[in-house]
């Protein structure tokens, strides 16, 4: 018989010991899962890496990566880890002793196995508090979906291959491919 699960606040969730378990809050409900494997960590870097360096190179603010709590809706108790997150300079008052707001532009890397919940429950909360852009990498497939985002949902969502450039709308000048990235 599976555990209840865990209900918490906000605060109680900060104040548990810091730790770099992947977990989340959905809604008082306290997520926890293993460590991704070496093969998603791979992915996570190659992609924050061409991230930071386009971003650094234009001043455009900072590139995260997880563990790191974003604090969506804190009324709710609805705390989310993205593998790594972009956000804006405009939006850089988000940053305080936790991630409190929307990020701009969210990345999971999608494995067959989720960690933390089903991706499409990830996205709708995404959309909802105001992600403007959403990148899944499925592994698998080795191909990018970039989910262009609003408070209503999906707007639009365009699927790339490994060979095809990045296009973004909040990154407007990116443009590599998973090939040129993942390598």
């Amino acid at each position: 018989m599976a555990a209840a699960p865990l209900f918490m606040s906000v605060d109680e969730y900060l104040r548990t010991p810091e730790t770099l378990v992947p977990q989340e809050l959905a809604f008082g409900a306290l997520r926890v899962s293993e460590a991704p494997h070496p093969r998603h960590q791979q992915a996570v870097f190659a992609i924050a890496r061409a991230l930071d360096a386009y971003v650094s190179a234009y001043a455009l603010g900072q590139v995260w990566i997880s563990p790191l709590d974003v604090i969506l809706d804190e009324q709710r108790a609805l705390i989310v880890q993205p593998d790594l997150f972009f956000i804006s300079s405009a939006r850089g008052f988000i940053v305080r002793d936790r991630v409190r707001g929307a990020p701009d532009l969210v990345v999971e890397v999608l494995s067959p196995h989720p960690r933390i919940g089903e991706f499409r429950e990830r996205l709708g909360w995404f959309a909802q508090y105001g992600v403007r852009e959403c990148w899944a990498y499925r592994q698998m497939e080795r191909r990018l979906d970039v989910h262009a985002l609003n408070t209503a949902g999906v707007l639009s969502t365009l699927t790339l291959d490994q060979r095809e450039p990045i296009r973004s709308a909040v990154l407007p000048g990116f443009s590599r491919s998973l090939d040129e990235i993942l390598t």
